[in-house]
């Protein structure tokens, strides 16, 4: 509870902070002493007492009702992955399943694809395909997208990791175009997951992990940023092909509470399409296999790097 309360205080706060009374459309008066909305702002803008809101901000969420977090969601012009954020603590610090969302299932041993699954991700052959959870685990792929992702395949321990991959391994910096926009989305992921399921202990291990051995995660953990993350367009430059230019979309998967699904497709007819192509021919020859994981079957990425597009 008391890492509830400290999640829920820096939360608040850094969302009190980033908002200037003129953004809240106040009009302030003489030298202001604090960044952003005061707290007693906040609490008019929301219809609330001073002293409530000031309990609610100390991390006392236990008992809040959902018409109060919509108040002060509205006063701190939260974006909906920052309401549901708040949310989840407030479900958190009460330990019921309060509002919006359901409590989801934690499996009892580790999360292995159905043979099903895995038909169905190797049905889809000309768009790499991906399964993972909100941890940032890759669990599954069919063949583009274990070529796609060659370079988290190779991580030594054997359990690929989004997470991991961008912080603690050189080659992410090479593979994501903007490093600096994926190391903030995959934090800011990992910390809506936390908050949406506070007693995940692999999550505690990952972000323990992150934050000891990664300066730039630690600092961007401490900003309490949130996403939701479903849809829009990735840039990679992969080892073998070269820029790639990538539509998603993820799917989350109703029988599997936790894990998703993401497609990635490109523009019919264009160097991304031909890219892909190519792609698949160097994955007919290089991939792993589609359930092997182990460090002993590693990818080279520097493989077939004379294939040249047309």
């Amino acid at each position: 509870m008391d890492n509830n309360r400290a999640e829920v205080r820096d939360f608040l706060i850094t969302r009190r902070a980033r908002i200037t009374p003129e953004q809240a459309g106040l009009h302030p008066h003489g030298t202001r002493r604090v960044a952003g909305l005061r707290r007693g702002e906040v609490a008019d803008l929301a219809g609330v007492s001073v002293e409530y809101y000031s309990k609610l901000e100390r991390g006392d969420l236990a008992g809040v009702s959902s018409a109060v977090l919509d108040a002060i969601a509205a006063a701190l012009q939260l974006e909906d992955a920052e309401r549901e954020h708040l949310f989840d603590l407030a479900r958190a610090a009460t330990g019921t399943s309060l509002l919006t969302t359901r409590a989801r299932r934690r499996p009892s041993r580790p999360w292995q694809p159905t043979p099903a699954l895995q038909w169905t991700l190797d049905a889809i052959r000309d768009a790499p395909a991906a399964v993972g959870n909100q941890r940032g685990d890759l669990l599954a792929a069919n063949h583009l997208g274990r070529a796609l992702y060659s370079e988290l395949y190779n991580d030594p321990t054997g359990r690929p990791n989004f997470s991991r991959f961008t912080f603690l391994d050189p080659a992410a910096r090479r593979f994501y175009a903007d490093w600096d926009y994926f190391a903030d989305i995959t934090v800011a992921m990992l910390r809506t997951e936390a908050g949406r399921n506070p007693h995940d202990s692999e999550l505690h291990e990952l972000v323990g992990e992150l934050s000891t051995r990664s300066e730039e995660f630690r600092s961007r953990w401490s900003a309490h940023d949130v996403r939701i993350h479903t849809t829009g367009t990735k840039h990679y430059h992969h080892p073998v092909v070269g820029d790639l230019q990538l539509a998603y979309q993820t799917l989350d998967l109703a029988g599997e509470p936790g894990i998703a699904m993401t497609v990635y497709t490109a523009e019919p007819g264009s160097p991304t399409h031909q890219a892909l192509q190519l792609l698949a021919s160097w994955a007919a020859t290089t991939a792993p296999a589609p359930t092997d994981t182990s460090p002993a079957t590693r990818v080279d990425p520097t493989a077939g790097q004379s294939l040249q597009l047309d």
